[in-house]
């Protein structure tokens, strides 16, 4: 995308938010409500909606699932989400650079962790491209956030294929409960400068509304010679949000945010000529936006429809060529309750994604458009009413890759004393090609002559494979909870997973390039790897005193891998080296007198062999 484009592109949609702003032109200041300060007991009643797709308790999950919520946010002190996820049990968070983070839940991290799925207020931002996501653009006020829903373990039977190790929903609040205005700044020696303005309002008697815009410069780091790592980055982006009723029984959402920005990044690039190398320092690009609309129906106390749909876009320049990415999502699902024993939900998802690519020397990826098609089914059963309940569901897919898709779950929760909660689960996820798996061409890197045994570098090329299957993944879980008294709960949760058809990276036979008198070297991705993961998580939460929380938390992560003998792949081992086997984290928040607060965080981080 032409630079005079980009002007034009944020200039309409900086039009349209002024627009929306002049709309909405009748405010009223009010308090945010937010779950700042509960007992444990009712921590444990928060309701969440990642685990069902409906509203329940969180006590109530059969699944491993956490709660970031605002207050821990605000009195963390973190400035991105990625800092924020560090809270939460069985999250592997590593920073790359100023810009880039490497996100996973129950092992395999990565720059783009692939079998983990990211929502924000429903939407998905996963990079179908190269499978993760890209998080420096994953961004927007921190206090607009109501709370981040992880959850640990396979979502896939709601929320479709590469949710295979965990969800991450943000959840930002309600335009009712950001009235009035707000104005945050700050600036530093690394964070040069940063501020956010944000108004609320309302709609006339049918709803609310914000605006809100915010803006951040961070300095490049320094790297391990004292140079400077090149990573200096810049952003500002803008949105709204406005909750409507128009009826008693119908309310309608519509939220949008644009962004641009530039990142710096340095690379070292493979070159046909000695020293068959060079390192590129080049500002990156990157700008995009977002619109979505959310309406839900209540039909009556057991029937409940809700329609979302949205449109996504993101323009990114790259060392290996500018990629622009498209996504629009239509979704359908029905809320309803069969009698008292059972509780029924169904849905419809359809999605179309179009790739553009400047084609470069590196890389060579056409032009495509492709289609999602899913629907999933969900039954919660009730055994015995306030004992026990079975959850049985799957979801239907199919994709222009590997075709259909199922991905069932069964689920139990026992709840034979109201202090005492047991759930176990077995499910099954896919991880689907991503668009470089299946029908890239890149160059790698170009060896020089000795390194290949002949008189002739070698370009090492990776080659997508039509023929790429989706990666398998069965997984067995088992949790329990305690709410011992209001001043003391326990949650533990234990996983064995077992991954089948995982993808491995095998060298091909070298051929003869005469017109640039070198060897070429094909590198291929293949199903032939299998792992095994187990571990678990206990998360111990205390107020001695009325003033004073306190919050432990505990990870364990092992990583077995099995190869094929034959394989020259050499990811099981970085894999392994890049996720710690323990994490370790203490907070403490004390509400002291006069209005102040004191707060302690203390982390441990096992050690990363990889990166020794």
């Amino acid at each position: 995308m032409s630079v005079q484009s980009k002007v034009i592109s944020f200039r309409f949609w900086s039009s349209f938010l002024l627009f929306m702003l002049v709309l909405f032109s009748s405010s009223r200041g009010q308090a945010a409500s937010d779950i700042t300060e509960m007992s444990l007991e009712e921590l444990m009643q928060v309701e969440v909606i990642s685990v069902s797709k409906s509203l329940q308790q969180l006590g109530d999950s059969a699944a491993a699932v956490y709660v970031i919520t605002s207050k821990d946010i605000r009195r963390s002190g973190v400035k991105s989400i990625p800092e924020a996820l560090r809270m939460a049990p069985g999250v592997q968070v590593a920073r790359v650079d100023a810009s880039k983070w490497a996100v996973s839940i129950r092992g395999f991290n990565n720059l783009f962790s692939e079998k983990l799925l990211v929502l924000i207020d429903g939407r998905t931002v996963y990079n179908s491209i190269f499978s993760g996501v890209i998080w420096d653009v994953q961004d927007t006020m921190l206090e607009d956030i109501d709370r981040i829903e992880i959850i640990r373990g396979p979502g896939a039977t709601l929320w479709g294929a590469n949710a295979v190790n965990g969800v991450i929903n943000i959840i930002t609040k309600s335009s009712a409960d950001t009235q009035g205005g707000l104005v945050t700044a700050g600036m530093g020696t690394e964070e040069r400068g940063f501020g956010s303005l944000r108004y609320g309002g309302q709609v006339g008697q049918a709803g609310t509304y914000r605006v809100y815009t915010k803006y951040f410069n961070r300095d490049a780091a320094v790297d391990a010679h004292g140079d400077e790592a090149w990573d200096d980055w810049d952003m500002v982006r803008a949105g709204f949000r406005s909750d409507l009723e128009p009826s008693s029984r119908t309310s309608l959402t519509i939220q949008g945010d644009i962004y641009s920005g530039q990142a710096g990044n340095r690379a070292t690039l493979p070159s046909f000529t000695p020293p068959y190398s060079q390192v590129s320092e080049e500002d990156m690009d990157v700008d995009g936006g977002n619109l979505l609309l959310r309406s839900k129906h209540t039909f009556s106390d057991q029937s409940e429809l809700e329609l979302q749909a949205y449109y996504d876009r993101a323009d990114r320049e790259l060392f290996l060529g500018d990629i622009e990415r498209e996504t629009l999502d239509f979704e359908l699902q029905h809320h309803l309750s069969l009698g008292s024993r059972n509780d029924l939900l169904w849905g419809m998802r359809y999605r179309h994604m179009h790739h553009s690519l400047s084609m470069s020397d590196i890389i060579q990826l056409s032009d495509r458009s492709m289609d999602l098609i899913s629907g999933f089914i969900q039954d919660e059963l009730t055994l015995v009413p306030d004992t026990l309940k079975l959850i049985l569901g799957s979801k239907f897919e199919h994709n222009d890759f590997t075709g259909f898709e199922v991905q069932p779950n069964a689920r139990m929760i026992w709840t034979p004393h109201p202090r005492h909660t047991l759930w176990a689960a077995v499910s099954r996820a896919v991880r689907t090609p991503s668009r470089d798996e299946h029908d890239a061409t890149w160059l790698q890197a170009v060896l020089p002559a000795e390194q290949t045994g002949t008189f002739l570098p070698a370009a090492v090329r990776f080659k997508g494979d039509k023929g790429f299957d989706s990666e398998n993944l069965v997984a067995y879980e088992l949790g329990y909870r305690l709410q011992w008294s209001q001043n003391f709960s326990l949650d533990l949760a234990l996983f064995y997973n077992r991954y089948d058809d995982l993808v491995s990276y095998e060298f091909g036979e070298p051929s003869l390039d005469v017109s640039s008198a070198t060897l070429n070297v094909p590198v291929h991705p293949d199903n032939t790897n299998q792992a095994t993961t187990y571990g678990g998580e206990v998360v111990l939460t205390y107020h001695p005193l009325d003033w004073w929380e306190m919050e432990m938390v505990s990870s364990l992560l092992e990583m077995d891998f099995d190869t094929h003998s034959s394989s020259s792949d050499q990811r099981p081992t970085i894999y392994k080296g890049k996720n710690p086997n323990l994490q370790f984290s203490l907070r403490s928040h004390m509400n002291l007198p006069h209005d102040l607060e004191l707060d302690l965080w203390w982390r441990f981080v096992d050690r990363l062999e990889a990166l020794d």
